[in-house]
């Protein structure tokens, strides 16, 4: 994060903008709205900008900015002039008084840049890129604008008429926290929408008077094999509302920056044969957290129950009475596969296809070997990586043609993705020439000689 947000409060606070233009005015406008005392310095000053700086109960000083004008008093400066060497002048005046600056158009000389703003006050959103790019900054506010309700400055307003009496009725704030979130999905937010203060007071009393301790709950939530954009918007819901995050190693940096911010997060590991936390000790977790009454998001990569050892959790949650609920991810096999330009059926190639663990049990794979050896048949194994020599040995042993095209999908759909293709007969030797590290999983079948023609990844 190169940049840190934050909200000032400038209501009767002076502030000085030099420059008296066009891109003066612009700036102007914003401070005003927040009831900034506008103090200008320029030669000249447009009508318009000499409005508000009235308005505001500023004061605009005919004069060219020197050297000697006093800064430290100010909240904030803007130079917005068209003279680089007045704005750099001005820029580092300020640095000399801790003064914070805003050059225009020159992120440089920028000790805060200005955002796009979407106003429902006291709801205020605002984005920007570091000015990198403030038209990209204006289009997202632009899409956001459509997607958030004018109402919910009312909400925003509601909430904070009545957040002394819920502070005061439920003293703990992760309740506090769940108190607010159930409300916001209640017909509430409506009854405030459209004006009908009466109803939305009744309703909050309401559901004070009704509050009760919020029972524990999990989440067991498959967070797709590693591109955050292919999470679901229930999985990213839950995410977001979750007190406490259990996550394993395939879950990607990416994804878990989408977790609540706050949310007490905790590593459990499972990489082949170093658990960082044991099964029974994540069941064990689960269990505590949710007895607590905590909101507990068990995070997995790829989807909990295909090879995510997500039932053997929920029985341990059922056994105890914990409510949980489940969401399904996009398996490693399907995106993967899909990010590598591999359709795993094709109505010429494959009518079949078949998920297998790659798991070594005593130093060799325990596999079905003769229903394996069948020609129009798909083969995906996850964890197939360092028994992959065994695992093509035996595949020819039992009948499988040498040939037989085989992938494999390194870190699939992230931006290291790798993809490297041989046969049967060679693909284990390619394994440390192209450096393939786990998480790696292995397609198998006639279906991978059509990635030449379908990639479109990496």
């Amino acid at each position: 994060m190169d940049i840190f947000p934050i909200s000032l409060k400038l209501q009767q606070q002076p502030c000085l903008i030099v420059g008296g233009g066009h891109i003066a005015y612009r700036k102007a406008v914003l401070l005003a709205k927040a009831g900034a005392a506008l103090h200008v310095i320029s030669p000249n000053i447009d009508a318009n900008l000499l409005e508000i700086v009235e308005q505001s109960g500023g004061q605009y000083t005919k004069a060219a900015y020197g050297a000697g004008f006093a800064l430290r008093d100010y909240r904030l400066v803007i130079a917005a002039t068209d003279d680089k060497a007045v704005n750099q002048a001005v820029f580092e005046a300020c640095e000399a008084e801790n003064v914070l600056v805003n050059s225009v158009d020159d992120p440089p000389h920028c000790r805060f840049m200005v955002p796009a703003i979407i106003d429902r006050s006291p709801l205020v959103v605002s984005i920007a890129t570091n000015g990198a790019s403030p038209v990209l900054s204006r289009q997202i506010r632009t899409q956001l604008e459509a997607s958030i309700p004018h109402g919910m400055g009312k909400l925003a307003d509601f909430s904070g008429k009545w957040r002394t009496a819920v502070k005061a009725k439920i003293e703990n704030p992760d309740e506090r926290r769940i108190f607010w979130e159930d409300l916001y999905a209640s017909p509430l937010k409506e009854q405030v929408f459209n004006g009908n203060a009466a109803e939305a007071d009744r309703l909050i009393e309401q559901a004070l008077i009704e509050w009760k301790q919020p029972k524990g709950e999990v989440y067991l939530v498959g967070a797709g094999p590693g591109d955050p954009e292919l999470l679901t918007l229930k999985a990213l819901r839950l995410m977001q509302q979750a007190d406490v995050v259990i996550y394993d190693r395939l879950v990607s940096a990416p994804i878990m920056e989408l977790c609540r911010r706050d949310a007490e997060k905790i590593y459990v590991g499972k990489a082949r044969s170093n658990h960082a936390v044991p099964q029974d000790g994540i069941n064990a977790l689960l269990v505590k957290y949710a007895s607590e009454g905590k909101r507990v998001c068990r995070l997995k990569g790829g989807d909990p129950f295909i090879f995510g050892r997500g039932g053997e959790e929920i029985q341990e949650l059922f056994a105890a009475g914990i409510a949980f609920q489940v969401v399904p991810g996009i398996t490693a096999a399907s995106g993967c596969s899909a990010y590598a330009g591999i359709p795993l059926t094709h109505r010429d190639y494959a009518q079949s296809v078949r998920f297998l663990t790659g798991h070594l049990k005593e130093g060799s794979p325990e596999l079905p070997w003769n229903e394996l050896v069948y020609q129009n048949q798909t083969l995906v194994l996850y964890m197939g990586l360092v028994g992959l020599e065994k695992i093509c040995e035996n595949l020819i042993a039992h009948g499988q043609r040498p040939d037989m095209p085989v992938a494999l999908v390194s870190k699939g759909t992230t931006p290291e993705q790798k993809v490297v293709v041989g046969t049967l007969a060679d693909i284990a030797s390619k394994v440390v020439e192209h450096q393939i590290q786990a998480p790696t999983l292995t397609i198998i079948g006639d279906v991978v000689s059509l990635r030449e023609q379908l990639q479109w990844q990496g």
